[in-house]
């Protein structure tokens, strides 16, 4: 298995290593004055290889080396331990050897049945596909080769396959790209009302996403569930630079223009604000590149995606939107054109309304003052209002359910395997079900197994219908229920997190006393239970007792007349008890235990351990409980440290529908200010969290100056390519509106599903930062255009501008919001990875849009005001009163 390409290592679960045994019978050691100390100094003193170094002898250089290391086991048998009257007594006089194995310390059950489970891990940064398919030619290589010459029966079967979920994952994304596009298409088609317009415009999406396809090669990245979520989202997006040039083209044609003329003029004319606004979207992911958390990797991959996919738009807008425009479409006086452009007579009567509107509230500043405060205020409260509870990343709907099972740390393994039968119990009800059976939890069970190790146990399994898989949990909250003194926390299989534990919350308790912090920790464990009964807690370390320990302490008087130190006291008791390695045996290649250890019939004898032999180098066989006092005690099994400070652990993880930041405040405000009020907690004995607590508090922190950092630069973009500090900050004022909407949009999604803000969610914010701006570029650019080439005033300009970029504007958003809505609507493996960021993005880009078309006139109208006032104010002072262009009065 481990030969399979990208396979890292594998691990066994439930099998036993081999080892040699020397199997020692106490009663003949000691009749030939021996001790199970001279038994292991001569297997090691024999059982060794030594260089001797090198001669030269003529041309040659001759390398000298003793081997003396085991090669069979009749070479351990022959082993000299010492000389008795006059003889050799060998290992084979006083013991047996044995090819064995070692003591168990895990079983494994699958569907009742021993089976022997390996987990695989593969290399980091290989592709799971491709580690996937080389694994199932190996299995089946295993299955055809090697496993019949062993037994008929055996056989090597995957129980889990995360590809599975890969693949319908992908299969799904690419369906949304499909839908969107058509969807977007369908809007365009509306629109335009022409064939030959809408193809003109469309073109930009297979331009745009197989060009993306070639970048995201050249950077050496790998294609993978979130970037085709990127290119998704961008399907929608890459039209919207087409649609202002083949607007602004028509514009141009109406004008009178021959065709040629009006596709160079309406191109270049919108060539400043396509540019703007694609430069804008792109910025605002610069810093997402930059971030260090685990999130980073996440954040890449869509960044990428889309400002490939965008980037590209914009050099098919102003190169082959044009050249196509100037070939293709047809153009009727008459206004009805078949070649684009053309409005519905309803759609007239909206612009003009819309346009009137806009010049009534730039007539009178306090109507201006009224429209850009009510909708700040009103945008700024609502975003307060509907922030939800923060949480870190999705679980993911992956068709596993994991869980650990905490027992006290004084069970054997034995007693710990024993408990499988309370889960089969529950499990063995759902045979016979299937994926229909909607009164089946889960529509049954397509496999489970159960792993019992010497710290606990663990147990997984998976569901006929995969997107009920959650439905298993209770099931086995109900047979850990049922099992005294054992504590178990269950949850779906994590696509970011390995193991049992992702997600999970870690309560270090630290402090100096341990026994203290040992009371501590049981008492946040019985708050939690009690205060926070929807979360799953259990102890991780520090709190158990600990395991019964029996203490055998020398009679260092007895022990010196009879010549046993305590090292051969301590190396005869382990002997005798559970057996000693003393060197390595080489078998197939590799190295394996040689271990020393009395007959069967001297091990495993706890309650007569006073009892057991120890011999003497004078021939006697005298009892432990003779040279040695016996104390039965507990000792930690592990005592762990926090910032060079004991403490004991508290995992809490969070139920299904509950946030992190809601379980943080629980636990804040139900369980630690409670017992630090009541003087448990404080002084030298405090709370520290850990895992997915920690991880997002420094996540957030970093999204939240690197949004900032985003806006920043897309401030300093636009007074670049504006040529002004003003226009850029009227332009930026769409921004809370925008995130109004995003999250107003996820609030509404939350009925469809349930979607928490996590991290990955907050990268549509990041995309909105970038892309509602466009809007306002385009208003405020149009404008200045009309002011500047048509000497418009102020008031018409803005309304002209509103007139002439409505449509492309409703165009462009409603392509993108119907290009993303399938990410938002389909159900399926992978969409609960980009449904929150494809809610946000569509309610920003809607509730924007319609405020964008009044905040910004207005915002705008206004600072034209004010800048024409300092402008008089100045010609007052200085009596200058040349004309100057508006660009340059800043």
């Amino acid at each position: 298995i481990e030969r399979a390409e990208g396979v890292e290592y594998t691990d066994v679960y439930g099998g036993r290593d081999r080892e040699i045994q020397v199997v020692i019978d106490p009663y003949k050691l000691a009749s030939k004055g021996l001790t199970f100390r001279d038994v292991e100094r001569a297997l090691r003193r024999q059982n060794t290889n030594i260089s001797a170094g090198t001669i030269i002898q003529g041309k040659r250089d001759y390398t000298y080396r003793t081997v003396g290391e085991f090669t069979n086991l009749a070479d351990v048998a022959a082993t000299v331990i010492a000389y008795r009257r006059g003889g050799p007594v060998r290992v084979n006089d006083v013991a047996e050897v044995v090819d064995g194995f070692k003591k168990q310390f895990a079983f494994v059950r699958a569907k009742g049945h021993y089976v022997i489970a390996m987990p695989v891990r593969r290399e980091t940064g290989a592709n799971v596909l491709d580690t996937m398919a080389n694994l199932k030619k190996q299995i089946a290589q295993v299955n055809a080769e090697i496993l019949p010459t062993v037994h008929d029966s055996l056989r090597l079967v995957q129980v889990y396959d995360q590809t599975v979920y890969i693949t319908s994952a992908i299969k799904l994304v690419r369906n949304n790209i499909v839908v969107g596009g058509a969807l977007a298409i369908i809007i365009l088609l509306v629109f335009l009302r022409s064939i030959s317009a809408t193809g003109v415009v469309t073109v930009a999406i297979p331009i745009s996403i197989l060009a993306t396809f070639l970048v995201i090669t050249l950077l050496g990245r790998s294609l993978n569930v979130v970037m085709l979520a990127g290119m998704a989202f961008a399907v929608g997006m890459v039209v919207d630079n087409a649609i202002v040039v083949l607007e602004n083209i028509y514009r141009h044609r109406q004008m009178g223009k021959s065709r040629a003329v009006a596709a160079l003029d309406g191109a270049s004319e919108v060539w400043g604000a396509i540019l703007a606004s694609t430069l804008t979207t792109v910025a605002v992911f610069l810093p997402v590149l930059f971030i260090e958390e685990e999130t980073g990797q996440l954040f890449r991959d869509i960044a990428i995606a889309i400002s490939a996919a965008v980037s590209l738009s914009m050099l098919a807008a102003i190169t082959v939107i044009p050249a196509l425009s100037a070939r293709l479409l047809k153009f009727s006086r008459a206004g009805a054109t078949t070649g684009g452009g053309s409005k519905t007579p309803a759609g007239s009567r909206f612009t003009g309304w819309t346009a009137d509107l806009v010049y009534w509230i730039c007539g009178g500043t306090l109507r201006r003052v009224a429209i850009v405060a009510v909708l700040t205020i009103a945008s700024v409260a609502g975003s307060f209002w509907l922030m939800p509870e923060l949480e870190y990343l999705p679980a993911g709907n992956a068709n596993f359910v994991i869980g650990n099972i905490s027992v006290p740390s004084n069970y054997s393994i034995e007693s710990i395997e024993a408990l499988h039968g309370y889960y089969d119990e529950e499990f063995k009800k759902l045979e016979g079900c299937t994926a229909e059976d909607l009164d089946c939890p889960g529509g049954g069970v397509l496999g489970r197994f159960f792993v019992a190790r010497g710290s606990g146990a663990f147990f997984g399994a998976r569901a006929n219908d995969p997107l009920r898989v959650r439905e298993l949990i209770p099931l086995l909250q109900r047979a850990t229920s049922k099992i005294p003194g054992v504590i178990g926390g269950f949850r779906q299989g994590s696509l970011f997190e390995r193991g049992p534990s992702g997600g999970s919350v870690d309560l270090d308790i630290v402090g100096p006393d341990f026994e203290r912090l040992q009371e501590l920790g049981a008492l946040v464990l019985a708050r939690l239970r009690a205060e926070v009964p929807e979360a799953q807690a259990r102890p991780l370390g520090g709190i158990d007792r600990g395991k019964p320990e029996l203490r055998i302490i020398p009679n260092r008087l007895r022990t010196s007349q009879l010549g046993i130190s305590s090292r051969d006291l301590g190396l005869s008791v382990n002997a005798l008890v559970d057996g000693v390695k003393v060197s390595d045996y080489q078998w197939l290649g590799k190295r394996i235990d040689l271990k020393l250890i009395a007959d069967e019939g001297w091990r495993h004898r706890t309650q007569n351990i006073g009892s057991l032999p120890i011999a003497t180098r004078d021939g006697q066989l005298v009892t432990l409980d003779s040279i040695a006092s016996i104390e039965l005690t507990t000792a930690p099994v592990s005592i762990a440290h926090r910032e060079r400070q004991r403490a004991s652990t508290v995992r809490v993880a969070p139920p299904q529908g509950i946030p992190l930041q809601r379980l943080m405040l629980d636990i804040e405000g139900k369980v630690i200010q409670p017992l630090t009020l009541e003087g448990e907690l404080g002084g030298a004995y405090r709370v520290i969290p850990r895992g997915s607590a920690d991880k997002l508090t420094q996540t957030w922190k970093a999204l939240g100056l690197n949004l900032l950092f985003a806006l920043v630069i897309t401030y300093l973009l636009m007074a670049a390519l504006f040529q002004s500090f003003g226009y850029p900050l009227v332009i930026l004022f769409s921004v809370p509106l925008a995130g109004f909407g995003g999250l107003l949009g996820l609030k509404l999604v939350n009925y469809i599903s349930y979607q928490a803000l996590d991290v990955l969610t907050m990268l549509g914010f990041f995309i909105l930062a970038g892309t509602v701006v466009n809007n306002a570029i385009l208003l405020v650019h149009q404008a200045l255009n009309h002011m500047r080439h048509e000497g418009m005033g102020p008031r018409e300009a803005i309304r002209e501008s509103v007139r002439n970029r409505i449509r492309p504007i409703f165009m462009s958003v409603l392509t993108s919001v119907c290009g993303m809505m399938p990410l938002v609507l389909y159900p399926g493996a992978g969409s609960e990875l980009y449904r929150g960021i494809g809610s946000v993005v569509v309610g920003g880009l809607l509730v924007s849009t319609v405020f964008t078309l009044l905040l910004v006139p207005a915002l705008f109208s206004l600072f034209l005001s004010a800048k024409a006032g300092l402008g008089r104010t100045f010609v007052r002072v200085t009596g200058y009163s040349g004309e100057v262009e508006p660009a340059e009065s800043e």
